[in-house]
């Protein structure tokens, strides 16, 4: 199979859809890697280390949509890259399409096989989405405590507060791969923690895992305007796989909170978690409502670009040397995971939640294969 690597456009996304190992390992199984000119440079990957695994330098993202069968990319493609995209070629990268119709009807209309990393699923875990989960939990609480300093909008509170004085308060919406990580800096950095989830098996784990100044609380409405009151950062975790993320911060609730609180929506993605959310980018990352601060960059972990890629090649690669060695239908007959991972396929939407957001037929992977 003829495998193409783009270099991603979407603003100040440094990360790339594969490493030279990742080559090795494509080449080795006797695939063809095309790699656009210096699409690995943002994450510190020169065009010499790709040619060294085997893989051949073209100029253009135009070459690479023409001549690849399989396209690996990180970001969901931008309107450009969905004008080069040709039936029946095989998409795979983070797509996250419940909250985005124009791309979810592009994708139908090329008639390509849109497969997403955030919905294959593995044993009940997302092992695609973990690590830029890591990423952007960790990354949540550093930038929730910048954000806190006055010149940049915030209240002027320390995270850890000094000696005498309070440190500030990090409420955590979602205990999952992200939430875990937020809180696992948050309370390093010496702020009072709460994290909220549905779950009271993750939360038992999570109190075992977690530092002492870190109190799991049951997440539900009541619970969550109580705690934000008082809240310098609030962070929103939450996911629902393949589906919109739920609003569990209201327009009306920020009236609860303080001027100056920071919002850091990890769940911007998927639509967001605040009612008020809207996606920002690095270049223009924080915007203001009746006071609250609001951090929604859809690409965080494009900030620590190089991190950020080598954890999510590692991750990928297994599953994507699947479907280059067997084809998409035979690796999805075969393997369950990658059948779940498949959003669109013919011009069908083939992920339930997907369909649902916006009221698109639903059509089975299961009929198609």
């Amino acid at each position: 199979m003829i495998i193409g690597v783009p270099k991603e456009i979407k603003p100040n996304e440094n990360r790339v859809g594969l490493i030279p190992a990742g080559v090795h390992e494509f080449v080795k199984n006797g695939h063809e890697v095309l790699v656009e000119k210096n699409a690995g440079v943002g994450s510190g990957i020169s065009d010499d280390e790709y040619v060294k695994e085997g893989a051949r330098i073209v100029k253009t993202a135009k070459d690479i949509f023409e001549s690849a069968e399989m396209v690996i990319k990180v970001k969901e493609p931008q309107a450009v890259e969905i004008d080069m995209l040709k039936k029946d070629q095989i998409l795979y990268t983070y797509l996250h399409l419940a909250p985005d119709k124009p791309q979810t009807l592009g994708l139908m209309e090329k008639g390509v096989v849109a497969i997403a990393y955030e919905t294959i699923e593995v044993d009940g875990k997302l092992p695609l989405l973990e690590p830029m989960s890591e990423v952007a939990g960790k990354m949540s609480a550093i930038m929730a405590a910048y954000y806190l300093a006055k010149p940049y909008g915030g209240k002027g509170v320390l995270s850890g507060g000094v000696t005498g004085v309070h440190s500030a308060k990090f409420v955590i919406l979602g205990g999952g791969t992200a939430g875990l990580n937020a809180a696992k800096v948050a309370s390093g950095m010496g702020a009072n923690v709460c994290v909220f989830d549905i779950n009271i098996e993750r939360m038992r784990y999570l109190e075992d895992v977690l530092p002492k100044n870190c109190q799991m609380i049951m997440s539900n409405k009541v619970n969550i305007e109580q705690e934000i009151k008082g809240a310098d950062a609030v962070i929103g975790t939450v996911l629902i796989p393949g589906a919109k993320a739920p609003h569990l911060i209201t327009n009306d609730m920020l009236k609860l909170m303080k001027k100056g609180t920071i919002l850091v929506d990890v769940s911007i993605d998927q639509g967001g978690c605040f009612e008020t959310s809207h996606p920002t980018t690095h270049q223009d990352p924080v915007f203001e409502v009746d006071g609250i601060l609001h951090y929604c960059v859809a690409n965080m972990p494009g900030a620590y670009a190089r991190t950020s890629t080598f954890a999510l090649i590692n991750a990928t690669m297994p599953f994507g040397l699947l479907i280059a060695n067997l084809g998409w239908k035979k690796a999805a007959q075969k393997h369950n995971c990658i059948a779940k991972g498949i959003n669109v396929v013919e011009g069908k939407v083939t992920c339930k939640p997907v369909a649902e957001a916006h009221n698109f037929e639903y059509t089975p992977i299961e009929s198609l294969l």
